[in-house]
């Protein structure tokens, strides 16, 4: 599955410079120097954090996208720092967990 392909699904775009990026995977965490080290490339990373440094551990990690759960939003600069490194993310208003599991039907 595309990143594009969640938007279908009732994920929203927040920063989408490569849409057509394949998810292989989810991780989950808010501990940056924890998903640095543990998220897999292709991965979508689900978090609540919207700092500065979650672009930065996206980029490192290689990861597909970046997806706020809880309905969290990120500043307005910061999305523009991720469409310039070219980081994809979503956004969904659902709870971690919640989000976690529609994630695991759609790519199982």
């Amino acid at each position: 599955m595309t990143v594009e392909e969640l938007l279908a699904q009732g994920f929203e775009a927040v920063s989408l410079p490569d849409g057509s990026r394949e998810i292989d995977g989810v991780y989950i965490g808010d501990l940056l120097s924890w998903v640095m080290g543990r998220a897999q490339m292709d991965n979508a990373w689900i978090t609540i954090m919207t700092n500065v440094n979650v672009i930065a551990v996206a980029t490192l990690a290689d990861t597909s996208c970046v997806i706020l759960a809880e309905g969290v939003e990120m500043e307005k600069d910061l999305v523009e720092t991720a469409k310039q490194k070219e980081i994809n993310v979503l956004s969904s208003s659902l709870p971690i967990y919640e989000t976690a599991i529609k994630l695991a039907g759609l790519l199982s």
